[in-house]
């Protein structure tokens, strides 16, 4: 019979050589499988003298169990070298300082509608809000712009389907649904998201909007200049702020103007204004021998992008957060 010792040595160094689970569970069966060395050596004690079977017997077993210990050894061995290295890979520093969460901040255009709210608030303003999506009777015809009237052909208009409704074009609408609610004297502004077909470096499809109304029995031009001088001085921080009004035509006001700001050498438009065309009164059931008032619009995208210098509208909708961080 084979020495079994010579066969446990051999076994021994073999499982010891072997870094791969596989690879060590076939070295197992060519030991300890049915067709394995100490399977045959087991056949062969059936043939030895029953002097020797006891004693050549117990050899057997012992080497037997080395073997088997000397596999779960190195079983062990590999499972924990196998999950150093995954310890290893996934190491975490505890000691470490926590990367914490990032502070987000508002919008450059959220801050100036804000700021915007707070200076007319300051100035006796109500703020009121309307839907975005508007009927053609609010959007045009309840503001002196009837059916082919050629002032609609300026707007750029979003039709939804049907025809019979449409995304606003400007925030007057919310003037007219205040006064339906809302008797004399009213004094208010209505920002807010409005829409029409148009995109360059200067217009977004969709941009924000604030108009501006206050009707009451002596409401006066003068009294309009007043009030955009004294915004838009303090909105820029400027006292030295010159405005200018250059006559214009809108279907909803009476007479009409244009409302630039110097800016450097240069002038800009900033908006529009003017005196409520008496129609505009008439349907909304306000007398207009009695009430008198002016409306302007002014471009809060306008007004961010001089506040802020940035000379491209649409990077301020681009979601660019490496150019939103700088103004938080």
């Amino acid at each position: 019979m084979q020495d079994v010792d010579a066969i446990v040595q051999e076994a021994l160094a073999l499982f010891a050589g072997i870094a791969d689970a596989d690879e060590l569970e076939r070295a197992k069966a060519r030991y300890l499988g049915k067709s394995g060395v100490l399977a045959e050596l087991n056949k062969g004690l059936g043939r030895l003298p029953p002097a020797e079977r006891p004693v050549t017997g117990s050899r057997f077993n012992a080497a037997k169990d080395r073997i088997e210990t000397a596999l779960a050894e190195q079983r062990e061995r590999i499972q924990a070298r196998k999950l150093e290295a995954r310890l290893a890979e996934e190491a975490l520093d505890v000691t470490l300082p926590g990367r914490g969460l990032g502070v987000g901040g508002l919008h450059p255009v959220t801050r100036t509608m804000q700021r915007i709210e707070t200076l007319f608030r300051s100035l006796g303003f109500e703020v009121a809000h309307g839907p975005e999506i508007e009927t053609d009777y609010y959007n045009f015809t309840a503001l002196n712009q009837p059916e082919n009237h050629p002032a609609r052909s300026m707007h750029d208009t979003f039709y939804l389907a049907g025809g019979k409704h449409l995304l606003r074009t400007h925030t007057s609408p919310i003037q007219i649904h205040y006064m339906e609610t809302h008797r004399p004297p009213v004094k208010l502004i209505a920002p807010g998201r409005v829409y029409r077909v148009d995109s360059d470096a200067t217009h977004s499809p969709m941009f924000h909007q604030v108009e501006g109304l206050w009707i009451d029995e002596r409401v006066t031009f003068a009294n309009l200049k007043g009030v955009l001088i004294d915004f838009l001085r303090h909105f820029f921080e400027r006292e030295d702020l010159e405005v200018r009004f250059r006559p214009s035509f809108f279907p909803f006001t009476e007479p009409s103007a244009e409302i630039d700001m110097s800016f450097g050498d240069a002038w800009l438009e900033i908006g529009g204004a003017g005196m409520v065309h008496p129609n505009v009164l008439r349907n909304v059931n306000v007398d207009s021998e009695r009430y008198q008032g002016f409306a302007f619009g002014l471009g809060p995208d306008r007004l961010t992008m001089l506040r802020y210098g940035v000379n491209d509208l649409r990077l301020f909708f681009e979601n660019d957060l490496r150019f939103l961080k700088q103004f938080n």
